[in-house]
């Protein structure tokens, strides 16, 4: 609850300032009629819910017939897949929920979206800017849905520490280059 009021508080804030309706809802049950926008997208979020199939269903729902539905998603191979499948490692799903690093790839799509009429990605690749790998890993323990639950629910402090170790040594890594083009940039003394 802490967690999800750090982010939605200065949400509200802006979206008053913007004179933006927000709307807070669960993403399996959309608080909107059918078809009542022209447009739905979810920036790294609908990917996260337990029942993904409904989720799916529900954006479907809320769009208009001949509608657009945006979604930006993490993929397997990238760097927050990677980074997920570690933390998955010491906390895993609950059973029977879907890993959310398959919305990143088409197949997944084609089966969260049966029928759609018209299917295209882009892989995209974005460069994160932290102070450091220790900063990053601050704002990831508390911000970051999965990696906040590791920390707050981790038995094991160890085993927090020991992913704590790898995201650090994994940072070091990626922060050089993927294919010659900066993916993790560190200002500041790293």
């Amino acid at each position: 609850m802490q967690n999800r009021l750090r982010i939605i508080v200065p949400a509200r804030r802006r979206a008053y300032k913007e004179e933006i309706e927000l709307v807070e809802g669960d993403a399996e049950h959309l608080p909107f009629s059918d078809a009542h926008f022209d447009a739905a997208l979810s920036t790294y979020g609908i990917m996260f819910v337990p029942d993904q199939p409904q989720a799916a269903r529900e954006i479907v729902r809320v769009v208009k017939p001949g509608g657009k539905i945006g979604l930006a998603n993490w993929t397997p191979e990238g760097f927050i897949g990677q980074l997920l499948q570690l933390v998955g490692k010491r906390v895993p799903p609950p059973p029977g929920v879907a890993s959310p690093i398959y919305w990143g790839l088409e197949p997944r799509l084609l089966e969260l979206f049966p029928g759609v009429r018209s299917l295209r990605t882009t892989r995209k690749e974005f460069v994160f800017r932290y102070r450091s790998p220790a900063h990053f890993i601050e704002v990831f323990r508390d911000f970051y849905g999965p990696t906040y639950k590791a920390f707050l629910f981790e038995p094991k402090i160890a085993g927090v520490a020991a992913t704590v170790a790898q995201m650090k040594a994994q940072i070091e890594i990626v922060r050089l280059k993927i294919n010659g083009r900066p993916v993790f940039e560190l200002s500041g003394d790293a």
